[in-house]
């Protein structure tokens, strides 16, 4: 039997099929209806349904649903930052309408994001001795999640692992989240464009965190020290959020991150300098494996986790 996997964001809505092993069967995927009624948006979301159980053969055993936040996973209901008109939106209950008779299953797109890489992702891939995770996207903004002892954390609402909104700089740049100086104001794409912009950083208009990154490759100091100031506030963030959960492995994934080594260098020697307490002598830092299969994946294992339980 197969899991039907779903995740939901500000610009595309996927579906997957996945086998008890985790792999994904089948995909499909839809843009994300832009400036739109609830009801235009959950219509694309029920088309995707269809079409992935179309391919199912109308069989499946349980859904996961990894959706942008924040979330109240009491009423399964969504508010995407990402998706306006989702203000308290029925998710989960809509989705258990639409495929009736089966557990359906929510969670937040981060914590979907670290579960699926920590169970066949970098995870994985960084053995088994690594079971306190902190999943991160770095993109168009920071999101995370949090696996603590090799199982998802949601925390009290279902929200636990918005490390995007870490204060970095007391009185830094209001973020979008109403608050000021969050990492993202500093370490996202678009954030860091904005700043080499303001800092005489010349580039044709439209250009975007992918020229930055040429940029910085091809020496412009300017790029360079962008990179540089992003990947420091996220050093200060993961340690402050390593003390507190004490991991044992960061998983950064997302737009940004595809820069490889214009980030993770820098990331990783400042993160030398601020995570010093014994206990996280061992934290490590590594890029995403699983690209934009991470959230379905997650979603996958998050079903069979709560149908096991």
């Amino acid at each position: 039997m197969l899991t039907l996997c779903l995740d939901i964001g500000g610009t595309k809505i996927a579906a997957g099929l996945a086998d008890p092993g985790g792999a994904l069967v089948h995909t499909t995927f839809r843009r994300t209806p832009a400036d739109t009624s609830a009801e235009k948006v959950w219509a694309a979301v029920a088309a995707t349904i269809a079409d992935a159980l179309h391919a199912a053969g109308g069989a499946v055993r349980a859904v996961g649903i990894a959706s942008a936040g924040p979330i109240d996973l009491d009423s399964g209901s969504v508010s995407p930052i990402n998706i306006p008109s989702w203000g308290g939106f029925p998710l989960r209950d809509r989705v258990a309408a639409a495929v009736p008779g089966v557990p359906v299953h929510l969670g937040g797109d981060g914590v979907c994001m670290a579960l699926g890489e920590y169970w066949l992702g970098a995870g994985k891939s960084a053995g088994r001795g690594a079971r306190f995770l902190l999943g991160m996207v770095v993109s168009t903004g920071v999101g995370g999640g949090l696996v603590l002892d090799g199982a998802p954390y949601a925390g009290r609402t279902g929200n636990a692992g918005h490390v995007g909104h870490v204060v970095v700089e007391q009185n830094g740049e209001p973020c979008t989240c109403g608050g000021r100086g969050c990492v993202e104001t500093v370490a996202a794409g678009p954030w860091m464009v904005r700043w080499a912009r303001a800092n005489g950083w010349s580039a044709p208009p439209g250009a975007g965190a992918k020229e930055l990154a040429d940029a910085a490759a091809a020496g412009d100091g300017l790029a360079v020290r962008a990179f540089r100031r992003g990947a420091t506030a996220l050093a200060a963030m993961i340690a402050s959020v390593a003390a507190v959960c004490d991991l044992d492995l960061v998983v950064i994934g997302g737009g940004v991150a595809k820069s490889g080594r214009l980030l993770f260098d820098p990331l990783r020697a400042e993160l030398a300098g601020y995570a010093r307490l014994d206990f996280l002598a061992g934290l490590r830092v590594v890029p995403a494996e699983l690209g934009g299969e991470a959230g379905l994946v997650g979603a996958a294992r998050l079903a069979g986790i709560e149908r096991a339980g």
